[in-house]
């Protein structure tokens, strides 16, 4: 599959789940889901599991942090295995 059209749909899954009652995070929240849910792509998790990962790991992060949800998992490594585990990456 062409790469941009695995990040087009990876990027319209996760604003589809966006508008789901269970995410009512803000706009600045959605986009760092966005990048994170990109940064995971090759991962080989399946879409749902990266954008619940993601979506836990921004729900962590305090709101004035200004490191994206990729930079900041690297040093909180509890936050990673946590959000790991409710995504059920594997």
């Amino acid at each position: 599959m062409n790469t941009k059209i695995t990040v087009s749909l990876l990027i319209l899954i996760a604003s589809a789940t966006f508008g789901s009652p269970s995410f009512a995070g803000s706009a600045d929240d959605a986009k760092w889901v966005s990048q994170c849910v990109v940064d995971n792509k090759d991962e080989g998790q399946s879409a749902d599991t990266v954008q619940k990962y993601c979506a836990c790991m921004n729900d962590k992060m305090p709101d004035n942090e200004t490191q994206s949800i990729t930079q900041w998992e690297k040093t909180h490594k509890a936050e990673d295995e946590a959000c790991s585990a409710l995504a059920g990456w594997k």
